[in-house]
């Protein structure tokens, strides 16, 4: 089957999802997480084969830490479908009202946007959390996902479709792209006239791939260099624990850690400190000239070094001389992604969060709660570093549209009597 027909299934479908009302929507997407919670050893499965294979191409790490599922790892993805399902349903939700003079009542109200594609890599979660964001935001989705999780996806949307069906929806509603082909990819983000949104999650090269060769609204996050920048005034006990946290609990992901700033005034007493820590922890160092001066076993970091995003248990280190210069360097390499202070001077947060303009800005919290869950969003659909209709993590109402109603008794603008 043609991607066109594929995407032109999808949206017919998305209008039954549309129609449906949020008590059939949540009924649905709680019947889908049972549904995963039963399908779990098949799911496994077809997880381990893609694992296999994957790890047989030499995969990296990073790339199989994201593909690997374990029953924790599904139980918490059928969690997260039952935690978008107890969300406030967007839909319908009147956010303005106002009477004008001429009497006319013009409102406005979030709408589906219709159709959204995904495009991702070896993220097997992304089909569920995908599927039940787009959906109770009343859509259609499309999912495109990497080669290297083609067996987990199937089994999981394959675990799905009964749900929708029991929920009267058809199938295509949730449709998952076998033609993994690049010719293939092309064409469904070039379909103007059917898919009303895509969102790439993966590698800075594949959201570049889908920016340079979309004719649709694209969603962009290219990379998250996110930064923690210790204060001059600061509780070192607690800028350790953001610092462990934000870099070793998940070094894989786009909220991990990538620099460390420590100000001078404690450079001396934290740093020694923070690297004998991270050691301890398997993480690579690469620091400026005063960072290897206090540290043993820093290696020397280039320039391009803090421009880049590791995704592994690496972190790029630098001494500045006051929080001007932490910004400055924060706004030469950030991403607009997460950025996080360490201080006890509320001014220098204040200072810290109005001089930067990344997504999300972190005061004494780890840089980890950037994420859709942890910020009350529900599961994410992604990731805005582009500043169009959503920025930042991305949960249902970025899934949504306001468009105008106007109610009348017969007003006219240019015709009287």
């Amino acid at each position: 089957m043609s991607i066109r027909t594929l995407a032109l299934q999808c949206r017919d479908a998305a209008r039954a999802v549309a129609a449906l009302s949020t008590d059939a929507k949540d009924a649905m997407l709680r019947a889908m997480a049972d549904a995963l919670e039963r399908d779990v050893d098949a799911i496994l499965a077809a997880n381990a084969s893609d694992m296999a294979a994957a790890t047989e191409k030499g995969v990296g790490e990073a790339m199989l830490d994201r593909l690997r599922l374990d029953a924790g790892r599904v139980a918490g993805i059928a969690a997260a479908l039952r935690e978008v399902a107890a969300l406030p349903d967007p839909v319908g939700q009147l956010t303005r009202r106002d009477v004008r003079p001429n009497g006319i009542t013009v409102e406005r109200v979030r709408m589906p946007l219709g159709v959204i594609a995904m495009i991702y890599e070896a993220r097997p979660n992304v089909t569920a959390d995908a599927a039940a964001l787009c959906l109770k935001a009343g859509n259609g989705v499309i999912l495109r996902g990497g080669s290297e999780a083609i067996r987990s996806n199937t089994a999981i949307a394959a675990s799905l479709h009964g749900a929708l069906e029991a929920a009267g929806v058809p199938s295509a509603a949730l449709t998952v792209v076998s033609d993994l082909r690049r010719e293939a990819m092309v064409e469904l983000l070039q379909l103007n006239d059917v898919v009303d949104l895509a969102i790439p999650r993966g590698g800075e090269g594949l959201i570049r791939f889908v920016a340079e060769h979309a004719r649709v609204p694209v969603i962009k996050h290219y990379k998250g260099v996110c930064h923690l920048y210790v204060d001059a005034d600061v509780d070192e006990g607690l800028a350790l624990r953001l610092l462990v946290d934000g870099k070793v609990s998940r070094p894989s992901a786009c909220n991990s850690l990538e620099t460390l700033l420590v100000h001078a005034a404690v450079a001396a007493s934290f740093l020694p400190r923070a690297v004998e820590t991270l050691h301890a922890r398997g993480v690579a160092l690469r620091g400026d000239e005063a960072s290897r001066a206090l540290c043993e076993g820093v290696a020397a970091a280039g320039e391009d070094d803090y421009d880049t995003e590791h995704l592994d248990l690496a972190l790029n280190l630098r001494v500045v001389g006051s929080l001007d210069e932490a910004i400055a360097h924060i706004r030469r390499h950030g991403s607009d992604h997460t950025e996080v202070i360490a201080t006890r001077d509320p001014d220098a947060a204040g200072r810290f969060v109005a001089a930067l303009r990344s997504a999300v800005v972190m005061v004494n919290a780890s840089s980890r709660f950037s994420d859709g869950g942890e910020l009350g969003l529900g599961a994410e659909i992604g990731i805005s570093t582009t500043r169009l209709h959503a920025y930042g993590p991305m949960g249902l109402e970025a899934l949504t549209i306001e468009r105008f109603v106007v109610r009348g008794e017969g007003q006219t603008r240019n015709i009287h009597g």
